[in-house]
Formats: C-alpha cells, sequence, structure tokens
C-alpha cells in the first residue's frame, strides 16, 4: 500500500510539472533563460554568510549512508569514521552533519518513501540516473549547474577529483540542468572469475583459458565430486551464480558479443548493464543453460535474492568450484573473507584464484567497463543549505581526507611496511569499515586512492587483510586486460527511461533466470517471450529513443567524434 501512495505523490507532482512546463516555441526558451538567472542569484543567496570558506552560522544538513547489515559491523550513523567526518566539517565549514542511514539493498524504495514525506537527506546517493530523472521532472531535485560553477572556486578538491568530465557528464545539453555529479571510479575492476587452485592441483589440472577448457574443467569437478568433498559430495556446486545472472555472469555472456561493435550500437542497446538486449547475449545465457542442464550450476541460485548469505555460505564451506563475481569478491572481509573461511575450514591449499577463461571472436579477452563513473550524488528540493551540502561533497574529495576514510589509523586498522606502503589490518568495533575501503562515505570515489598514484600502486595489493599480494595482483591485471571502456553519450533527457528503471531490472532478471534454468529444447521459446516481455514494458520505447537521440545529435555517424 505504502508504495502504491508514493507512486500517486509522485505522478501527481509529475503531472504538476508538466503542466507548468507546457509554455513551448521562443516562449520555452525565455522562460529556461529566466530560470536560469533565477538559480544563478539563489546560488548566490545560499552564500551570504559565507565567508574564507567557512559559515558565520553553523549549519545543519543530513547525509545517506549505506546501511548493509553487516553482523558485527560498526554503527553506519555513529563510528570512527563519521566522527572524523563530522569533526572536520565543523571544524574547517562550520557545518554539522549528521547521517541517515537507508538500507543498501532497498535504496530506491527508500528514498522513494523519504522524497514523498519530504524528510530525505540533505546529500542523497543512487546508482540509478534515470531514478534522479524522474525526481527531476517533478521538480523534486535542485539543479547543481549553479553552485559547481558559482562556487567552483571554493570546491577546489571536488573539481580537481572529478573534473569537468564526472561533475558535467550529466549536464543536459539543450537546458544546462545538471541534477547530479558523478562519483569517479578509481580503478575500472569489475567482475572477474575464480576457481578452486586446490581442486585443479588435486585433479592435476591446469586454470582453463578458454570456455571449452572451463566446460571440461567443470564436468571435472561434478565427476569427482566425491574425490574433493568426500561425504559432502551431493553438496557440490561445480559454478555458481546469482539471481543477477546479467552480473555475475557478464565475463561469459560479453565474450559473446562483438568487441568492435559501434558505438552507437553499443549505445542504443546499453541502457540496461547487464547487456541483455546486446547482439550476442542470448548466446552467452545458451550456453549457461547448456551447463545448467548439465548440472554443472548451483541448482537454487534463481531463489536466493539480494543480501541473501546462502551462495557465500557454500563458498566459505568449502563447496563451489568456481564463480563470477566483482575482482576482489573471495579476498573483501578481512577475516570473514571467502578465503579467509576456506583456510580456516580447509586448510591453507584451499583458496579462490582468479582466472580469464572466457575468449571472445578475436581470441581476446574483452572486458566491456564502464566510463569513469559510479554513484550518483544529488540533492532533493528539500535541502536548504545546497552551498553547505556542496562543500561537503569537497571535504570528502580532499586526498588527505580520502586516504583517512580508506585506511583508517595507523596500528588500529593500518600498517606501514618497510617501503611505506600502507597493510590495512582487521578491525574492532567502532573502526569496522562496513563496506570495501569505505566507500560508503567516500561517495565521490570509488576504488583505493591515497595520496600519491605511487603510494596506491604500492598499497593496493596490501589492502585485503590475510590475502597473499601476488593473489591481489594476479587478479587486478587480469581485470585490467583487454578492456572496452564506456564513453560518454550525452544527448539529454531519456523520456522513455524515467520512471521504469526498477521494472525492467526486475524483467531483465527473471528473463536471465528463466532462460538459464529452462530445459534445452524449450531455451529459444523461454528466452524470446521473455524479451518480447521486456520490450513491451517499456524497453524497446528506450531502444527507439535513444537510436532517435543518437540520429539528432550524431546524424549517419556510428561511432562518436
Amino acid at each position: 500500500m505504502k508504495k502504491k501512495v508514493v507512486s500517486i505523490l509522485l505522478a501527481c507532482s509529475m503531472i504538476a510539472t508538466m503542466a507548468a512546463c507546457d509554455k513551448g516555441g521562443d516562449d520555452e526558451s525565455a522562460q529556461n533563460s529566466s530560470i536560469s538567472e533565477s538559480k544563478a542569484e539563489e546560488a548566490k543567496q545560499a552564500g551570504a554568510d559565507f565567508e574564507n570558506g567557512k559559515f558565520k552560522e553553523t549549519k545543519h544538513i543530513v547525509v545517506e549512508i549505506y546501511d548493509r547489515g553487516n553482523d558485527g559491523g560498526s554503527d553506519p550513523e555513529n563510528n570512527m569514521y563519521t566522527d572524523y567526518i563530522k569533526k572536520g566539517m565543523l571544524e574547517d565549514h562550520n557545518v554539522d552533519v549528521t547521517f541517515k542511514k537507508v538500507p543498501r539493498w532497498t535504496e530506491v524504495d527508500e528514498i522513494n518513501n523519504l522524497l514523498a514525506a519530504g524528510t530525505a537527506p540533505d546529500v542523497c546517493v543512487t546508482y540509478s540516473y534515470p531514478t534522479i530523472q524522474t525526481y527531476a521532472n517533478m521538480d523534486a531535485v535542485i539543479d547543481l549547474a549553479p553552485y559547481v560553477e558559482t562556487y567552483k572556486n571554493d570546491l577546489p578538491n571536488l573539481w580537481n577529483w572529478l573534473g569537468d568530465t564526472n561533475i558535467n557528464w550529466d549536464k543536459d545539453p539543450k537546458t544546462g540542468n545538471l541534477w547530479c555529479v558523478e562519483a569517479k571510479l578509481a580503478v575500472s575492476n569489475r567482475v572477474l572469475t575464480f576457481v578452486r587452485q586446490d581442486w585443479l592441483d588435486k585433479l592435476g589440472l591446469q586454470a582453463p583459458t578458454t570456455k571449452a577448457e572451463f566446460e571440461a574443467m567443470l564436468v571435472a569437478f561434478k565427476d569427482n565430486a566425491s574425490t574433493l568433498l568426500g561425504a559432502d559430495a551431493a553438496k557440490m556446486v561445480p559454478y555458481s551464480v546469482s539471481y543477477d545472472v546479467g552480473w555475475r555472469a557478464a565475463t561469459l555472456i560479453e565474450s559473446f558479443l562483438d568487441p568492435n561493435m559501434s558505438d552507437k550500437e553499443y549505445y542504443v542497446n546499453g541502457f540496461d548493464d547487464r547487456k541483455l538486449t546486446q547482439n550476442g547475449t542470448k548466446e552467452g545465457v545458451r550456453l549457461l543453460n547448456k551447463w545448467y542442464n548439465m548440472g554443472l550450476m548451483w541448482n537454487d541460485f534463481a531463489q536466493y535474492g539480494s543480501g541473501d548469505t546462502t551462495e557465500d555460505d557454500m563458498m566459505k564451506a568449502g563447496f563451489v568450484g568456481a564463480f563470477t563475481h566483482n575482482w576482489d569478491y573471495p579476498y573483501r572481509n578481512g577475516e570473514d573473507s571467502i578465503n579467509a573461511n576456506l583456510a580456516r575450514n580447509i586448510g591453507p591449499e584451499a583458496k579462490f584464484v582468479a582466472i580469464d577463461p572466457f575468449e571472445d571472436k578475436n581470441g581476446t579477452h574483452t572486458k566491456f567497463v564502464p566510463g569513469p563513473i559510479d554513484r550518483k550524488v544529488f540533492f532533493p528540493k528539500t535541502n536548504k543549505e545546497p552551498l553547505a551540502s556542496m562543500l561537503y561533497l569537497d571535504w570528502i574529495s580532499d586526498p588527505e581526507h580520502i586516504q583517512y576514510l580508506q585506511i583508517g589509523d595507523e596500528g588500529v586498522t593500518h600498517v606501514k611496511t618497510a617501503d611505506g606502503a600502507i597493510q590495512t589490518q582487521a578491525a574492532t568495533g567502532n573502526a569496522i569499515m562496513n563496506s570495501g575501503m569505505n566507500i560508503d562515505y567516500t561517495i565521490t570515489v570509488n576504488g583505493l586512492k591515497l595520496i600519491s598514484e605511487e603510494l596506491t600502486n604500492k598499497s593496493r595489493a596490501l589492502n585485503y587483510p590475510g590475502i597473499p599480494a601476488e593473489e591481489v595482483i594476479r587478479a587486478h591485471t587480469i581485470a585490467n586486460t583487454d578492456l572496452r571502456v564506456g564513453k560518454n553519450v550525452n544527448v539529454g533527457v531519456i523520456s522513455a527511461e524515467e520512471g521504469i528503471g526498477d521494472t525492467l531490472s526486475q524483467k531483465r532478471d527473471i528473463a536471465y533466470d528463466k532462460a538459464v534454468v529452462a530445459s534445452t529444447s524449450d531455451f529459444d521459446k523461454v528466452w524470446d517471450e521473455e524479451i518480447k516481455n521486456y520490450l513491451n514494458a517499456g524497453g524497446q520505447d528506450i531502444i527507439d529513443e535513444r537510436t532517435q537521440k543518437w540520429e539528432e545529435f550524431f546524424g549517419s555517424s556510428d561511432m562518436l567524434p
């Protein structure tokens, strides 16, 4: 019922906004100009009592922080890192900061509810730009363009780190509106495939380098379950993915895509980062379907949604032979990492190592990685202190502040090696980081970014307590092999994408899951039917509008300038 109420509220707001904007022609241009001047003046007024980087009177802002529900973690709203931020913001800018936790796995629903209630944090974070665009159309989001420009000299850290590329990534090329700033990826590493090295050794196998070799390895795991697991042979899972097949099997699926496809093709079919409608995806899923029907995959993968720990528990217990996941997944979480649990439960020889087995048509291992963007940071219209909020983004983008938030205190969360590199160590209590490298607090950066590039490179492999550096280096190297980096196709608003993201994401997951578990003889029928459902639910409208917008801005060219 609550979701229905929120939808009604949002719809009403949208109708009101659309009616107000339906001016047309020269009147619309004049209105946009007037609005721009008005917003610029509003931005200047926000700094009326701002002098030499500090407000005369204390400002108060609320910042969203993800609640990941980590067992034994620190309180997301009150810990060593929030204390550091609060103290620094108060001393440097006279801004009092409060954190408001939002469940990570239901963030969009929660922000919807908070916006409808008028209680959203002043600084909000999401991974979904279409969601922000929907809010903007309802006049529920602040245009940041006047603030990033008017106060550019007061935001040196933000501009130095994000630069024009990330700050203005989403700036509308026609209206000039900027509804969010894009955080920056410090590394492009995405997903990798991992395999149990001790199982390879026990069976006398080499790490696979092709899909055929990978399949043969999975068959060997299955056929030798008793040798590998003894009394637990029935619990064997040769290859594991989750319900989110498009992400978790990304490198396999993408190996069926044309690594030389045009920018236009990649963009037009690129609304969904799980590659559902890209040419070639179907054949990647067909191979997964084959493996599933051969008994080579986790039989119940589709039953467990986001936040469920069943799969991780199977990995930690030693029942999984291979899986595809985030590039550093088996190394995360210190003493509770997958590899640390394997070492305790089975022995020091038990561990997952990174491999690169999915070749494309060129014989390379192309990895489609996004542009340097990550989370999107926006301010709801209820934010009464937009300048103070911008200064918050600048403060957490300071290189020294990023470094502290990522590594904490020496002797508590890290030690220094003889050559000055930073080696993290397990923490307790308020010093525990609930997310890797504390990315929930460093919301303008994702990935290790220390004071210097040299220090970052020396320290990256030491950032996983208990994990040998060479294993992290190996994973990092593979993750940066044969990259195709996404480009910014900025053609303004794609109206068909607004408000449909969650619906299409759910249909996408269902399409992948149903296709993988279908009988081999029914695969084509199931896939085609689910793709039809996806396209009819709004996917085709997006593809059509993206095609039209591409041609409006780039004409007959298939590649970006």
